[in-house]
């Protein structure tokens, strides 16, 4: 990890951020005012992980060094120092895109508590950076791709609204990350947020943000994903089950780019380019009245459909090579070669999962599969035999479509194979997150695992919560307070 670097001229206020922060195993530099910062900035090219700066210095202002840092590293989260009476200075720092600012004299756990939020938002938007310049786009070869990537070429000098459809797991964020990069924004900052994958009660900060006091626990102002994408690509995936209340919001902002944070009361404007995803069917969401029309519209401009794994079966082999190689450079390891009888298995699966699926699957194998070179025998349970020796290999039992594209959706990489399959599942998709740069990994699990738990237990009830939640040893609150934070209703 780089070092966090702190700007400030009292040597007490340098020395007690460094100690605290040097005891989280957080290293540490110290400036005594901006002009150091900046002559160290020039000298070695490279930021730090995060800076701290005080509002007040001798021989600049925190502010302007705010600016001048922004200027060269638009990436870096700025935690501006400030005293109360500089409340006001420190505010307006945001317009300069500072990620925090903390109030001297400051608690020093919540101090490094802040550092360290702003350490996960740099580390992330490493890994996405990392991810739009140098991992392949997207690869294949089969007509329904080639059309895919002929639609982003001609979208490529446009910062039109793009609607993405398709099923989970297809690789919607992979071309919406391409229509940012080849669009004149490539230069600002691609933000990406799953609306599902938020509680309703928070989304809306996350989107807009909230001034302070706004609510309990708001104890700074927060810039929203609006804000963060200012001059950049918003990506809002699962645009289909954002609730209705917020999709008013959201219609206001792309009519006129204006929208008040959560506690606000003056209006903010972003120049953000939204870029919609969704696996589901906008139109019949509208006529069940969950989607608003006049949204669908707005985001409807232009539409690109993205073709599932199965409706693209020529591009399987091409796919595996290259996440065997991918996971063993992740991993440090010598890359697995796959037989063509084990590629021909692969070739009849219907991945219910996608893309996604098979990229875990490499995942697994890479971890799992005994020898260099991998045999059918090697592939999980989940894949199944060829339909011509379908006697000499036993299907995994109950594994249908649809329960296949349930459990893919909840642990990909695990399938519906024999009990203790599920494990080594669960180790891969694991190691995916984990290998991702990924640090909400176990929120994410945990969510998919109760979500799974859930509504396995709502089909064996038929739908009968009580009885659910008594089979599965939890209270009727419980289960009730779960389905609507996994927006299962």
């Amino acid at each position: 990890m780089k070092p966090i670097w702190i700007a400030d001229d009292d040597q007490s206020i340098r020395f007690v951020l460094e100690k605290a922060l040097q005891r989280e195993q957080m290293p540490t530099r110290s400036f005594t005012n901006p002009r150091e910062v900046l002559a160290a900035l020039d000298e070695e090219g490279e930021g730090p992980q995060v800076l701290v700066s005080d509002i007040r210095m001798p021989g600049g202002s925190g502010l302007e060094l705010l600016e001048k840092v922004k200027a060269r590293h638009p990436g870096l989260p700025v935690i501006i120092m400030t005293a109360f009476s500089d409340l006001d200075s420190a505010v307006s720092a945001f317009q300069g895109g500072a990620f925090e600012y903390l109030p001297k004299p400051f608690d020093l756990p919540k101090a490094v508590e802040l550092v360290r939020r702003a350490v996960e938002e740099s580390q992330r938007e490493e890994v996405a950076q990392e991810s739009i310049d140098e991992a392949p786009e997207m690869l294949g070869q089969a007509p329904a791709m080639q059309d895919v990537f002929r639609a982003i070429g001609r979208l490529s000098q446009s910062n039109v609204t793009v609607l993405i459809t398709g099923e989970s797991g297809s690789g919607k964020e992979l071309v919406a990350r391409a229509l940012h990069k080849h669009s004149p924004r490539a230069n600002g900052p691609f933000v990406a947020i799953n609306t599902a994958a938020i509680p309703k009660d928070l989304l809306e900060s996350e989107l807009f943000g909230h001034e302070r006091g706004a609510f309990t626990g708001a104890q700074t102002m927060r810039r929203g994903r609006f804000e963060q994408a200012d001059g950049g690509t918003l990506f809002l995936d699962e645009i289909g089950d954002m609730p209705f209340d917020l999709q008013t919001r959201l219609l206001r902002v792309l009519s006129d780019g204006h929208f008040y944070r959560v506690g606000g009361h003056s209006a903010v404007k972003a120049n953000v380019r939204v870029i919609a995803a969704t696996h589901q069917d906008l139109e019949q969401r509208v006529k069940e009245g969950v989607f608003r029309e006049d949204l669908f519209h707005r985001l409807n401009v232009i539409r690109l459909r993205l073709p599932a794994l199965r409706e693209r079966r020529e591009d399987v082999p091409m796919l595996t090579r290259h996440f065997l190689l991918q996971s063993a450079r992740q991993l440090g390891v010598e890359p697995k070669r796959i037989s063509d009888a084990a590629l021909e298995r692969l070739g009849h699966f219907g991945f219910p999962g996608n893309v996604r699926q098979l990229e875990n699957i490499c995942h697994w194998l890479t971890v799992m599969a005994p020898a260099q070179v991998i045999e059918p025998k090697d592939l999980p349970p989940e894949i199944g035999p060829l339909p011509a020796d379908a006697g000499t290999v036993a299907t995994p039992a109950g594994a249908t479509t649809g329960a296949r594209e349930s459990v893919a959706s909840a642990v990909p990489a695990a399938g519906m194979p024999s009990p203790g399959d599920w494990e080594s599942g669960l180790q891969a998709d694991a190691m995916t997150l984990l290998l991702s740069g990924r640090v909400d990994v176990w929120d994410e699990l945990t969510r998919r695992f109760e979500r799974m738990l859930i509504l396995t237990a709502l089909d064996n009830t038929r739908g009968r919560r009580i009885e659910a939640a008594h089979k599965l040893g939890i209270g009727r609150n419980t289960i009730t307070r779960k389905i609507q934070e996994l927006g299962l209703e």
